[in-house]
Protein backbone atom coordinates (compact mmCIF):
# COMPACT_ATOMS: atom_id res chain seq x y z
CA UNK A 1 0.00 0.00 0.00
CA UNK A 2 1.87 3.50 -0.88
CA UNK A 3 2.51 6.16 1.58
CA UNK A 4 0.09 8.45 2.51
CA UNK A 5 1.26 12.14 1.89
CA UNK A 6 0.06 15.53 3.29
CA UNK A 7 1.66 18.79 2.68
CA UNK A 8 1.17 21.90 4.35
CA UNK A 9 2.17 24.99 2.29
CA UNK A 10 2.27 29.18 3.14
CA UNK A 11 3.08 30.21 -0.52
CA UNK A 12 4.25 29.30 -4.23
CA UNK A 13 4.75 25.49 -3.55
CA UNK A 14 8.20 25.14 -5.83
CA UNK A 15 8.89 22.42 -3.82
CA UNK A 16 5.85 21.11 -3.61
CA UNK A 17 5.65 20.96 -7.20
CA UNK A 18 9.06 18.44 -7.14
CA UNK A 19 7.31 16.30 -4.62
CA UNK A 20 3.99 16.26 -7.00
CA UNK A 21 6.02 15.44 -9.74
CA UNK A 22 8.10 12.87 -8.31
CA UNK A 23 4.99 11.27 -6.92
CA UNK A 24 3.43 11.33 -10.47
CA UNK A 25 6.71 9.51 -11.62
CA UNK A 26 6.68 6.80 -9.42
CA UNK A 27 10.08 8.19 -8.03
CA UNK A 28 7.76 8.38 -4.81
CA UNK A 29 6.09 5.52 -3.46
CA UNK A 30 3.46 7.69 -1.96
CA UNK A 31 0.27 9.32 -2.71
CA UNK A 32 -0.73 12.90 -2.08
CA UNK A 33 -3.80 12.96 -0.15
CA UNK A 34 -3.93 16.71 1.07
CA UNK A 35 -2.37 20.08 0.47
CA UNK A 36 -2.97 21.93 3.26
CA UNK A 37 -2.36 25.74 3.45
CA UNK A 38 -2.68 28.59 6.24
CA UNK A 39 -2.92 31.02 2.95
CA UNK A 40 -6.04 31.18 0.78
CA UNK A 41 -3.79 33.25 -1.94
CA UNK A 42 -1.15 30.48 -1.49
CA UNK A 43 0.01 29.57 -5.12
CA UNK A 44 1.16 25.78 -4.04
CA UNK A 45 -3.11 25.70 -3.77
CA UNK A 46 -3.12 25.77 -7.71
CA UNK A 47 -0.30 23.06 -8.26
CA UNK A 48 -2.39 20.52 -6.23
CA UNK A 49 -5.69 21.18 -7.84
CA UNK A 50 -3.34 20.74 -11.28
CA UNK A 51 -2.27 17.59 -9.99
CA UNK A 52 -5.82 16.08 -8.78
CA UNK A 53 -4.79 16.69 -5.43
CA UNK A 54 -7.51 17.49 -2.61
CA UNK A 55 -6.72 21.19 -0.91
CA UNK A 56 -7.85 22.69 1.94
CA UNK A 57 -7.12 26.56 4.23
CA UNK A 58 -6.97 27.51 7.16
CA UNK A 59 -6.23 30.62 7.90
CA UNK A 60 -3.59 31.32 10.95
CA UNK A 61 -5.29 34.93 11.06
CA UNK A 62 -8.97 33.06 12.24
CA UNK A 63 -7.72 32.04 15.85
CA UNK A 64 -6.25 34.46 18.11
CA UNK A 65 -3.88 31.27 19.71
CA UNK A 66 -1.42 29.71 18.18
CA UNK A 67 -2.49 26.14 19.58
CA UNK A 68 -6.17 26.67 18.41
CA UNK A 69 -5.12 26.88 14.57
CA UNK A 70 -3.09 24.34 15.56
CA UNK A 71 -5.75 21.98 16.56
CA UNK A 72 -7.52 23.28 13.59
CA UNK A 73 -4.78 22.08 11.05
CA UNK A 74 -4.33 18.85 12.89
CA UNK A 75 -8.06 17.82 12.82
CA UNK A 76 -8.29 18.47 9.11
CA UNK A 77 -4.79 16.71 8.44
CA UNK A 78 -6.23 13.42 10.84
CA UNK A 79 -9.41 13.22 8.68
CA UNK A 80 -6.98 11.95 5.73
CA UNK A 81 -5.13 9.87 7.48
CA UNK A 82 -1.61 10.60 6.88
CA UNK A 83 1.54 8.24 6.83
CA UNK A 84 3.36 11.03 6.57
CA UNK A 85 3.18 15.06 6.87
CA UNK A 86 5.40 17.34 4.68
CA UNK A 87 6.17 21.12 5.42
CA UNK A 88 6.76 22.19 1.76
CA UNK A 89 7.15 26.12 2.66
CA UNK A 90 4.87 26.07 5.40
CA UNK A 91 5.93 29.52 7.48
CA UNK A 92 4.60 29.01 10.57
CA UNK A 93 5.74 27.65 13.80
CA UNK A 94 4.10 24.50 15.13
CA UNK A 95 3.34 23.76 18.68
CA UNK A 96 4.64 21.03 20.97
CA UNK A 97 1.01 19.35 21.08
CA UNK A 98 0.73 19.45 17.09
CA UNK A 99 4.83 17.91 17.09
CA UNK A 100 3.56 15.28 19.27
CA UNK A 101 0.69 14.14 17.33
CA UNK A 102 2.71 13.12 14.08
CA UNK A 103 5.93 12.36 16.01
CA UNK A 104 8.54 10.68 13.33
CA UNK A 105 5.63 11.77 10.78
CA UNK A 106 7.04 14.90 10.16
CA UNK A 107 9.18 16.33 7.53
CA UNK A 108 10.68 19.55 6.97
CA UNK A 109 13.45 21.27 4.82
CA UNK A 110 15.60 24.24 5.65
CA UNK A 111 18.20 26.28 3.52
CA UNK A 112 21.07 26.08 5.64
CA UNK A 113 23.65 23.23 6.73
CA UNK A 114 21.95 22.71 10.13
CA UNK A 115 22.44 23.22 12.65
CA UNK A 116 23.94 26.51 11.24
CA UNK A 117 21.52 29.30 10.96
CA UNK A 118 17.76 28.03 12.43
CA UNK A 119 15.00 30.51 11.90
CA UNK A 120 14.57 32.97 9.04
CA UNK A 121 17.54 34.97 6.96
CA UNK A 122 19.40 31.81 6.53
CA UNK A 123 21.37 33.00 3.38
CA UNK A 124 22.32 36.99 4.34
CA UNK A 125 23.67 34.92 7.71
CA UNK A 126 25.97 32.25 5.50
CA UNK A 127 27.42 35.56 3.48
CA UNK A 128 27.83 37.90 6.75
CA UNK A 129 29.67 35.21 8.04
CA UNK A 130 32.03 35.09 5.08
CA UNK A 131 31.17 31.23 4.99
CA UNK A 132 32.82 29.15 1.58
CA UNK A 133 29.23 27.34 1.29
CA UNK A 134 25.95 26.92 2.73
CA UNK A 135 22.85 24.82 1.24
CA UNK A 136 19.92 22.93 2.73
CA UNK A 137 18.98 20.41 5.15
CA UNK A 138 15.89 17.69 5.20
CA UNK A 139 15.02 16.70 8.80
CA UNK A 140 12.49 15.19 11.35
CA UNK A 141 10.22 18.24 12.66
CA UNK A 142 10.82 18.41 16.28
CA UNK A 143 9.60 20.20 19.11
CA UNK A 144 12.90 22.37 18.87
CA UNK A 145 12.46 25.03 16.00
CA UNK A 146 14.48 23.58 13.23
CA UNK A 147 16.53 21.09 15.43
CA UNK A 148 14.80 17.90 14.45
CA UNK A 149 17.49 15.25 13.55
CA UNK A 150 18.94 15.54 10.09
CA UNK A 151 18.10 13.26 7.21
CA UNK A 152 19.63 14.72 4.17
CA UNK A 153 21.88 17.27 3.44
CA UNK A 154 23.08 19.09 -0.11
CA UNK A 155 25.78 21.57 0.01
CA UNK A 156 25.72 24.38 -2.03
CA UNK A 157 29.09 26.98 -2.53
CA UNK A 158 29.00 30.58 -2.47
CA UNK A 159 30.26 32.31 -5.14
CA UNK A 160 32.31 35.80 -5.53
CA UNK A 161 29.54 38.20 -6.19
CA UNK A 162 27.26 36.52 -4.51
CA UNK A 163 23.83 38.14 -2.87
CA UNK A 164 20.98 36.81 -0.89
CA UNK A 165 18.69 36.69 -3.54
CA UNK A 166 21.17 34.54 -6.49
CA UNK A 167 22.42 32.41 -3.23
CA UNK A 168 18.82 31.40 -2.53
CA UNK A 169 17.87 30.41 -6.23
CA UNK A 170 21.03 27.98 -6.40
CA UNK A 171 20.37 26.52 -2.89
CA UNK A 172 15.82 26.19 -4.15
CA UNK A 173 17.49 23.96 -7.11
CA UNK A 174 19.20 21.86 -4.25
CA UNK A 175 15.75 21.53 -2.20
CA UNK A 176 14.22 20.23 -4.92
CA UNK A 177 16.82 17.39 -5.77
CA UNK A 178 17.15 16.52 -1.73
CA UNK A 179 13.58 16.45 -0.98
CA UNK A 180 12.23 13.73 -3.10
CA UNK A 181 14.47 11.93 -2.23
CA UNK A 182 14.13 11.90 1.25
CA UNK A 183 10.21 11.65 1.10
CA UNK A 184 10.62 9.02 -1.32
CA UNK A 185 13.12 6.99 1.59
CA UNK A 186 9.83 7.40 4.07
CA UNK A 187 7.44 6.16 1.71
CA UNK A 188 9.30 3.30 1.26
CA UNK A 189 9.86 2.58 4.53
CA UNK A 190 13.64 2.70 4.33
CA UNK A 191 13.62 5.87 6.87
CA UNK A 192 12.72 5.86 10.66
CA UNK A 193 12.67 8.40 13.47
CA UNK A 194 14.18 6.45 16.41
CA UNK A 195 15.29 7.20 19.74
CA UNK A 196 15.13 10.75 18.48
CA UNK A 197 18.24 9.63 15.86
CA UNK A 198 17.01 9.65 12.13
CA UNK A 199 17.82 5.93 11.08
CA UNK A 200 18.08 5.05 7.07
CA UNK A 201 17.94 0.97 6.07
CA UNK A 202 18.15 0.14 9.46
CA UNK A 203 21.50 1.78 10.91
CA UNK A 204 21.63 5.63 12.37
CA UNK A 205 22.34 8.57 10.13
CA UNK A 206 25.14 11.33 11.08
CA UNK A 207 24.32 13.94 12.81
CA UNK A 208 24.42 16.24 9.80
CA UNK A 209 22.50 13.31 7.69
CA UNK A 210 23.91 11.43 4.63
CA UNK A 211 25.63 14.01 2.48
CA UNK A 212 23.63 14.43 -1.07
CA UNK A 213 25.81 13.47 -4.05
CA UNK A 214 25.16 16.11 -6.83
CA UNK A 215 25.66 13.47 -9.31
CA UNK A 216 22.96 10.78 -8.09
CA UNK A 217 19.79 10.83 -8.89
CA UNK A 218 17.00 12.39 -6.84
CA UNK A 219 15.44 9.76 -5.53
Amino acid sequence: MSCRIAFLISGSGSNLQALLDACAEGRIEGRPVLVLSNRADAYGLERARRAGVPTATIEHTDFAQRADFDAALAQVLQEHRPDLVVLAGFMRILTPEFVQQFEGRLLNIHPSLLPRYPGLNTHQRALEAGDRETGATVHFVTEQLDGGPAVLQARVPILPGDNAQLLAARVLEAEHKIYPRAVSWFASGRLQLKADQAWLDGQPLPPTGQAHQSGSQPC
